[in-house]
C-alpha cells in the first residue's frame, strides 16, 4: 500500500524537474541572450529542481514512516 502513496509525489517530482531541467537547457539555446543572462536564467531553475528533490525526499520519508496527510487537524 505505501509503494501506491509514493508513485503520485515521485511522478509529480519526475515531471516538474524534467520540465524545470528542460527551461534551464532551452535558456542556453536562445543565442541573443548574454552569457551572464543566460547563467541567472538557468541557475534558478536548477535551484528549484535541488529544493523539488528535497520536498520529494521528505515526503518519501513521511509516507514510510506512517504519517498521512493532517488535513483532518486543521
Amino acid at each position: 500500500m505505501k509503494k501506491r502513496k509514493l508513485a503520485a509525489p515521485i511522478v509529480i517530482s519526475v515531471l516538474v524537474g524534467l520540465w524545470l531541467l528542460g527551461y534551464a537547457v532551452l535558456i542556453f539555446l536562445v543565442p541573443a541572450i548574454p552569457l551572464w543572462i543566460k547563467l541567472l536564467g538557468a541557475v534558478i531553475p536548477l535551484a528549484l529542481l535541488g529544493v523539488t528533490i528535497y520536498v520529494l525526499c521528505e515526503r518519501i520519508k513521511e509516507i514510510r514512516s506512517g504519517e498521512e496527510d493532517d488535513l483532518d487537524n486543521y
